[in-house]
């Protein structure tokens, strides 16, 4: 076992890579599992349903589970619809890649979304669907949203795999989505710098007002430091 462990370790810091960049976001079997790699240009979502460790302990399993993968499965199928490809899932949370021109827009239009679908479907589904359920309907939750680019490689072991995502969007995004600042979506100024007006400024009875604020400190991680936005916008798929 550790011999197998050792040389395992030396085959990987000593291998030579084989990377490409890539314009899409790649499936596992198209990253050699030795030092293979694909440098892609995009943006990371991670939706999180807030203090499910409460939800789990304080309620049943069949009803933590039910909230559970109601806000997964919401969340998912949104993050699809706005071209979001899906590569983790780490219990009540999801990590979708977007690509393309747009894909600051999509991300951002996902996150508005599932904020909807936690506000209008979600919540109203919990209280109907348990005669305490009003007790405990209030979920929240949390998109964090970064782009730049990233290298995805495999990692684990044979037969015992999957795709990682190495570079500061990834974890800014998984930083932001664990945020307690009030907001449901939180974006670094690198994606609202790419929106258009309709995602910035929100009209409302012949007015507009602007969607997000920005936070009183900026928000550290790996030793950088990043400028945030929050929005509790929410906006039907």
């Amino acid at each position: 076992m550790y011999p197998s462990i050792e040389s395992s370790v030396n085959d990987i810091i000593t291998a030579s890579w084989n990377i490409a960049t890539g314009v899409s976001v790649p499936e596992t079997d198209d990253i050699v599992m030795k030092n293979g790699g694909r440098l892609i240009d995009a943006t990371y979502a991670y939706a999180d349903l807030a203090d499910s460790s409460t939800i789990a302990q304080s309620l049943k399993k069949e009803t933590a589970a039910a909230i559970i993968r109601a806000f997964v499965n919401s969340a998912t199928r949104i993050l699809r619809n706005y071209g979001g490809e899906i590569r983790s899932f780490d219990g009540d949370r999801v990590m979708a890649i977007f690509v393309g021109d747009d894909k600051n827009r999509k991300a951002v239009r996902a996150a508005y979304a599932i904020n909807w679908a936690v506000i209008d479907v979600i919540r109203p589904a919990i209280q109907k669907g348990w005669s305490d359920g009003a007790n405990f309907c209030n979920i929240g939750h949390r998109v964090g949203i970064d782009t730049g680019e990233s290298l995805v490689v495999r990692g684990g072991a044979r037969n015992n795999n999957d795709l990682i995502s190495v570079g500061g969007a990834p974890n800014i995004a998984a930083k932001l989505s664990d945020l307690k600042e009030g907001y449901a979506t939180y974006i670094t100024d690198r994606v609202l710098d790419d929106l258009d007006d309709e995602l910035i400024h929100l009209k409302t009875d012949g007015y507009q007002k602007h969607c997000w604020s920005r936070l009183y400190s900026k928000v550290e991680v790996g030793g950088t430091y990043n400028t945030v936005y929050g929005s509790n916008v929410y906006w039907g798929v």
